[in-house]
């Protein structure tokens, strides 16, 4: 059995993190389904500066399956992010490791939670273990913008 070095290092839990949380007109296993088929989260993730055609999306979505996500924004520079899904609980809870191609020592962790509320969703969004608060503040950002985009994608 192996040890998960992310929550054996105590030092991680005193690193940036942070929670967001949006209430999507659908229902979790729509939301859920955004998160893990390639067509949908392709549908919605993803900055504005993505270039038309670029996106890609190579989801294994089980415990200790692999993705990866990568895309090319206007200006021709290429950005790829991937990890290993931790936990996975369909239409409920996913939780992955998270780094950018570019720099793989700062891997971080997310925590997607899904609770039904009347007949839509309330989406936890909880990314932690940021190398420092920049790459914190960059990514409440991206993802504020990205999750305009999938309450669009859902509703």
């Amino acid at each position: 059995m192996a040890i998960n070095p992310v929550k054996a290092d105590p030092s991680l839990a005193a690193r940036p993190g942070l929670t967001l949380t949006r209430r999507l007109r659908a229902r979790p296993e729509k939301v859920y389904a955004a998160w893990t088929e390639p067509e949908k989260l392709i549908a919605w993730f993803g900055p504005a500066s993505v270039k038309p055609g670029s996106l890609r999306a190579d989801l294994d979505v089980r415990v200790g399956g692999r993705y990866r996500i990568s895309f090319e924004d206007d200006a021709g520079e290429y950005f790829e992010v991937g990890g290993i899904y931790r936990e996975v609980v369909p239409s409920e809870r996913l939780v992955f490791s998270w780094a950018w191609h570019s720099t793989p020592e700062r891997e971080s962790q997310v925590t997607i939670s899904l609770k039904r509320e009347g007949g839509g969703t309330l989406l936890i969004f909880n990314h932690e273990q940021f190398f420092d608060a920049v790459a914190r503040d960059n990514h409440k950002r991206g993802w504020t913008e990205f999750f305009d985009k999938l309450e669009n994608v859902v509703a």
